[in-house]
């Protein structure tokens, strides 16, 4: 397993990440402690969730991530063979059982979040603490563009930041990220640092694949020259590249897009053409379709870790694999061929 830096702190984190937002819905915990200690033992050192979570959130499930993932800490003594990371919601996007809908992220919404996450995660300290998505409007969850619309009541970033500040001076948090944010978003949270000692941001959590490589057009270079680390989620669409869908004709009975509808952004024509030809490359240079997709992404300069989900053993085993794997300066041509043909069709 590679390991690289996590932004300017002294942490390395594997290049492949354990998402998890399948727990507590598609995978029960004894499953949830399986995959953990697969992982764990094959080199994975980074677990990801979220308050939110598991996916989709509903309120009865709201919290089972976090909470599977620590019984499994209490149960394995593992807490320092790990690096915990979440995140706190963003404004309610039809949540109101989170916190009683306090989900803005102001200073006290933040530190609030934090509480109930280290109780679920029977954990005094999370490695890695994150603003699940911003609090103004700005375009994220598959928008392609920004729309000007003033709004008067979203949190500024500094407050935020002000918020992640008490929980790192309290010995809480350790070091802090955001997710689904924008070049501008980064671009603030730095300068906030560098004027007024608020926390570093040193990691973006932001969607990363073959249909979606948006983040390549600006937040990439920032990333990288500004020593950001990238963890990349939904490296796979939500599955799509790994070819089981057959593009767009056959929907297996357990998969997640079978069994849930919010995740459109990846059903659109041009997502399940471009899918069907990344697939078919991966085979015709005997790749596994999912290896392929996921290797693509570890080669990047810009990431830290590639944040893999599975709902299986044989899922989870065969991600973590894709770090064995180096593509060929051939075949990474052939993948430009192919995104120059179907560029970024499920941002």
């Amino acid at each position: 397993m590679e390991y690289r830096s996590l932004g300017t702190t002294d942490l390395k984190v594997s290049i492949i990440g354990l998402g998890t937002m399948t727990f507590g819905e598609q995978n029960s915990e004894q499953e949830a402690h399986a995959q953990l200690d697969y992982a764990v033992d094959h080199g994975v050192n980074l677990i990801d969730c979220a308050e939110m979570y598991p996916v989709p959130p509903r309120a009865e499930t709201q919290g089972r991530t976090e909470a599977y993932i620590g019984s499994w800490l209490k149960a394995r003594g593992r807490r320092d063979d790990v690096i915990v990371a979440t995140k706190v919601v963003g404004p309610s996007r039809g949540f109101p059982w989170i916190r009683e809908g306090r989900t803005r992220l102001t200073k006290a919404h933040v530190i609030e979040a934090c509480e109930g996450s280290l109780r679920r995660l029977n954990t005094d300290v999370i490695d890695l603490y994150q603003l699940h998505w911003p609090d103004r409007r700005t375009n994220y969850f598959g928008s392609r563009s920004f729309k000007v619309s003033p709004d008067e009541e979203a949190t500024p970033l500094q407050e935020s930041l002000e918020g992640l500040q008490v929980l790192v001076e309290q010995g809480k948090v350790r070091h802090v990220g955001l997710s689904n944010e924008t070049p501008w978003g980064l671009h603030h949270c730095l300068r906030l640092h560098a004027e007024q000692g608020l926390p570093r941001v040193q990691a973006i959590q932001n969607p990363y694949n073959l249909l979606n490589r948006l983040l390549e057009v600006g937040l990439a270079e920032m990333m990288y020259r500004e020593q950001v680390g990238l963890l990349a989620y939904s490296p796979l669409a939500m599955g799509v590249l790994s070819g089981k869908y057959r593009g767009g004709t056959a929907f297996p009975d357990d998969a997640r897009l079978t069994l849930f509808n919010r995740f459109q952004r990846y059903q659109r024509p041009a997502a399940w053409a471009a899918s069907e030809a990344y697939v078919t490359l991966a085979r015709e240079h005997g790749l596994d379709p999912a290896q392929m997709a996921l290797a693509f992404i570890n080669q990047q300069p810009w990431v830290s870790s590639n944040l893999i989900g599975a709902t299986t053993m044989g899922q989870l085993r065969s991600n973590i694999a894709s770090a064995q794997i180096t593509l060929s300066s051939d075949l990474l041509r052939e993948i430009g061929r192919i995104f120059g043909q179907y560029p970024n069709p499920a941002p």
